[in-house]
């Protein structure tokens, strides 16, 4: 059995009663007590998410923005250099020579030649393991910071909350979107995966304690892995290893807003999304909506007047009080009905465009009477 790694907060999620589960390698809450208390928490004021187990890497080197153009799907020129203590973020995909997403991820820009990447903790060596390949020929430096905690703090009620910690001269309220700012050793970026407001601050893992238990007592939520997982999809964002791996490129999965394609830029898996968009996507990505009983799963067939897709993702939505989805149908039916086998029973479900929520704002027409889901794990 592999001995799951440990987050700085471990303790305190254990002494908090969280219900612990492995994911991507370590033990993280997954829940605390309500999970539906902590999802509405983070909607309609703040709750915070222990994520730790993110894998942290600065690049750095005098070709440093030369490598990242050619890695990274997005284009990190956009990135002006940190200006009075505020540098800007990107998030982008990093694909395979097919196009295929070998991962997601954030990357700020910290000064001229020093940037810093967020990557998945479940492929940590896998994007390592690449980085370092595809570094080889631009002589860059890679170092992992494993001394480095992160926490997310999401609402709308986040940025006021974490400036009162904040020293008198640092305000977050004029802080723009993907943007960061450094205050002292702590990185604080206008940055989440919730579909609300908030920062992510990484900061040193001697330090992250305290943090905690001042977001407690300044009545933030302690947030698990169940209520991110259903606030990201009413947020309609993609999770890896589920809506996209590296069999899936952007163009498939309501991504390709992230690929720089408008400059003479050469990157990795430039050529095969080109092609592949030359003679057309056969599948694209669409938000379900459940408006009878029962919860859509990842895996369930989709049927379409024009072929099958497949649920990627899917649960009960708190805010919505019914099930959703992203899905993957054939392009032609992006607007068509569909419906969904759940037990061997053929349901009718809407497609509709995702987002479900953003910042507490329900962004899609309901058609039925909300359903009370009991028992919802």
């Amino acid at each position: 059995m592999i001995e799951l790694k440990h987050t700085p907060l471990h303790q305190i999620h254990v002494e908090a009663g969280a219900r612990m589960v492995g994911f991507g390698g370590w033990s993280m809450p997954v829940a605390y007590q309500s999970q539906i208390e902590e999802h509405n928490a983070v909607r309609s004021f703040a709750g915070m998410f222990d994520v730790s187990h993110m894998t942290i890497v600065d690049v750095s080197g005098n070709r440093v923005e030369e490598y990242l153009r050619w890695l990274l799907a997005n284009d990190v020129a956009k990135l002006k250099a940190s200006k009075n203590g505020v540098c800007k973020a990107l998030y982008t995909c990093m694909l395979n020579d097919n196009g295929g997403i070998l991962d997601d991820l954030v990357v700020y820009r910290l000064n001229e030649g020093l940037f810093r990447l967020i990557v998945n903790a479940a492929t940590r060596e896998k994007d390592l393991a690449w980085l370092s390949d595809c570094a080889s020929r631009y002589s860059v430096k890679l170092v992992e910071r494993v001394e480095l905690a992160m926490v997310a703090v999401q609402g709308p009620q986040a940025r006021t909350v974490v400036g009162t910690l904040l020293s008198d001269d640092v305000s977050l309220e004029v802080l723009a979107p993907f943007t960061a700012r450094r205050v002292n050793e702590w990185l604080v970026a206008r940055t989440g995966y919730t579909g609300e407001d908030g920062v992510e601050i990484l900061l040193p893992a001697g330090q992250v304690s305290a943090l905690w238990e001042d977001l407690l007592e300044q009545g933030v939520v302690a947030c698990g892995l169940g209520a991110r997982d259903t606030l990201r999809l009413e947020a309609g964002l993609n999770l890896y290893g589920l809506d996209m791996d590296e069999s899936i490129t952007p163009l498939e999965c309501g991504l390709e807003w992230t690929v720089s394609f408008g400059e003479d830029r050469a990157f990795i898996g430039r050529d095969a999304l080109e092609e592949r968009r030359r003679i057309g996507v056969a599948l694209k990505q669409v938000g379900l909506i459940l408006e009878g009983r029962g919860v859509l799963r990842a895996g369930f067939a989709v049927k379409t007047r024009v072929g099958d897709g497949t649920v990627t993702s899917g649960t009960f939505s708190p805010t919505l009080a019914r099930s959703i989805a992203l899905a993957r149908v054939p392009t032609a039916a992006v607007q068509g009905p569909c419906e969904v086998f759940i037990r061997g029973r053929s349901i009718p479900v809407r497609c509709v465009k995702p987002p479900f929520v953003r910042n507490g704002e329900i962004k899609v027409e309901l058609e039925t009477e909300p359903m009370i889901e009991e028992n919802v794990r």
